[in-house]
């Protein structure tokens, strides 16, 4: 959805009706996670994707069908035994799409949440999505305001409170409420859409390796900063236009920087005089990985004198170095994707075993 957004604004600002396609629940191998979008515009222009392909066409077909009844539709889609040519999911999952028409006059506060997802400001979207509530009515929440109603006063507080509780979980969740936001009743069910800022990656070193991990850090996401306290290497026409490069003393630089539980830090300086301050600053401080890079010696060592500064074992356990896994790499775009493909597994619990040696769902559930 976060992608698909400008092209939408610019639909909703200039009048035009589209409808909207979101994953609102899956189970067992579904291809794409709650959130996934896909819309139908004007000259029958698709973006997004829903199932990476497997039910596309079907819902294609609901999106005009949407507009031009202006009638939202809630539909499910699985893998038919009986039928492997009906419209499904080829790798046996399960999805439940809302499929919505947006206009000016249904959803006139759209250009404002994607206003707000372009500058990094939280949102929440809170969508009905079946009961007795209007199916499709809107709610937005920020941290300090919200626009629109699902219909009920009490049903407004009740999911306004929530949605702001999912935003600084950055989850996007289906929640459920009595007509008038009663907890304990499951007669409106509701789909929160959590925009959250996009999570940091800190990468310290401006060597060819950081550009190469700098340009797959902003691919997969996340607001990419790179730092080196050396001008002559930390120039910014060495990165993507996207990143953000900074001229300090990286443990000094760190220090001063807000990190959370969705942070990533990279330390590619290879150099004791600046990694060891700035892991003694990491180690101290929340973060999702913290990886070093350097031979098993340099790790041997770093450690060494990380411990002799006073980190516990606790805090030393959370360093992943050498970073990245064992992918025999040798460039620096295949170094990057090796540390990239560790920040993936630890995110979503994954062995980085090949899939072909492993049993069992391919996705493992989310944890929350």
């Amino acid at each position: 959805m976060r992608e698909i957004l400008p092209t939408l604004a610019g639909w909703h600002a200039a009048g035009i009706p589209f409808g909207l396609a979101t994953v609102v629940a899956v189970s067992r191998s579904a291809p794409r996670g709650p959130g996934a979008a896909m819309a139908v515009g004007p000259d029958d222009e698709v973006v997004g994707s829903v199932s990476g392909g497997c039910v596309e066409g079907a819902v294609f077909e609901l999106a005009q069908e949407v507009v031009a009844t202006g009638e939202p539709s809630l539909q499910t889609f699985g893998y038919s035994d009986a039928d492997a040519f009906a419209v499904g999911l080829t790798c046996g999952g399960e999805i439940t799409l809302l499929v919505r028409p947006v206009t000016a006059d249904s959803d006139p506060a759209f250009g404002a949440v994607a206003g707000s997802v372009a500058a990094g400001e939280p949102v929440t979207v809170a969508t009905v999505v079946d009961g007795p509530a209007r199916q499709g009515a809107t709610l937005d929440v920020w941290p300090d305001r919200a626009a629109g109603s699902l219909g009920t006063t009490g049903l407004d507080v009740a999911v306004t409170a929530d949605a702001r509780g999912e935003l600084a979980l950055g989850a996007s969740v289906l929640r459920h409420y009595g007509p008038h936001g009663e907890r304990r009743e499951d007669a409106v069910t509701v789909f929160l859409q959590s925009f959250a800022p996009p999570p940091r990656m800190l990468v310290f070193g401006a060597i060819d390796y950081a550009a190469a991990v700098a340009r797959i850090g902003d691919f997969l996401g996340y607001r990419v900063t790179v730092c080196d306290a050396r001008p002559v290497f930390a120039t910014p026409k060495r990165f993507p236009a996207a990143v953000e490069v900074v001229v300090d003393w990286p443990h000094r630089y760190l220090s001063g920087t807000a990190t959370d539980d969705r942070t990533v830090i990279c330390v590619l300086t290879h150099d004791p005089k600046f990694d060891v301050p700035l892991l003694e600053e990491a180690l101290r401080r929340p973060a999702a990985y913290i990886g070093a890079m350097g031979s098993r010696r340099t790790h041997d060592e770093r450690r060494a004198r990380l411990a002799g500064s006073g980190l516990t074992e606790a805090q030393l356990s959370r360093l992943r170095s050498p970073l990245g896994l064992d992918l025999g790499a040798r460039t620096p775009e295949e170094v990057a994707v090796s540390v990239a493909a560790e920040i993936v597994a630890l995110r979503w619990g994954g062995s980085g075993a090949p899939l072909a040696t492993t049993t069992g769902a391919i996705h493992a559930p989310a944890v929350r």
